[in-house]
């Protein structure tokens, strides 16, 4: 049996493609294979990282239903992709692109929004903790995509490890070269060196 296969063809002309919502009605019968390239502009990450190029993404979603007592199910959707692409991500210091290559995968569950609208029905387990919630119009793949982008991503990213950074009063990129600006002196010194004449004088 052949799944059905989601497949978008992106132009250069039209970086903001519609976004990929998966419901649980396409789900009902058998699960649903997606194959997709997010073309670089289409997502906003962060002001301090850029998708260059495409970002190829393909996994699958399946239904799983909750039972809830006799009667009440829950429509659960299970999203398991796989992606790869180029990232630039600006230097902590001086603020240079660093090119960021990022291939990552993930397994998460979702949930739809109203199920757990008032928590103080049921007890959470620890494992729920991990679940996502989809809205009523269904789970967008764009905005899963994005948020594992960014988890993905190092907490702070330098050119290199003795990156001197920016020069606080001028700008300058002082890996480049440097300014002809005086050295700031560090407030702590002077707090010391007041102390120090004050231990002399008395």
């Amino acid at each position: 049996m052949t799944l059905p296969t989601i497949q978008l063809t992106c132009t250069p002309h039209r970086p903001n493609v519609k976004s990929v919502i998966i419901t649980p009605l396409q789900l009902e019968r058998e699960p649903l294979l997606f194959d997709e390239a997010i073309p670089a502009g289409a997502l906003e990450y962060a002001p301090d990282v850029t998708q260059v190029g495409p970002l190829p993404v393909t996994g699958r979603a399946d239904l799983l239903l909750e039972h809830r007592g006799h009667r009440e199910q829950v429509a659960d959707i299970r999203l398991r992709a796989a992606y790869h692409g180029d990232f630039e991500v600006l230097c902590a210091r001086c603020v240079e692109p660093v090119q960021t290559p990022l291939t990552g995968s993930f397994d998460l569950i979702f949930r739809p929004q109203e199920a757990d609208a008032d928590p103080g029905e049921r007890a959470i387990t620890p494992d729920e903790t991990e679940i996502g919630y989809y809205e009523e119009s269904g789970l967008s793949l764009e905005d899963v995509v994005r948020e594992q982008v960014l988890l993905s991503l190092p907490s702070r990213t330098l050119c290199k490890e003795d990156c001197k950074g920016l020069c606080p009063r001028c700008g300058q990129n002082l890996n480049l070269e440097s300014c002809n600006c005086n050295p700031t002196a560090d407030p702590r010194w002077n707090a010391l060196a007041g102390l120090a004449g004050t231990v002399k004088s008395s």
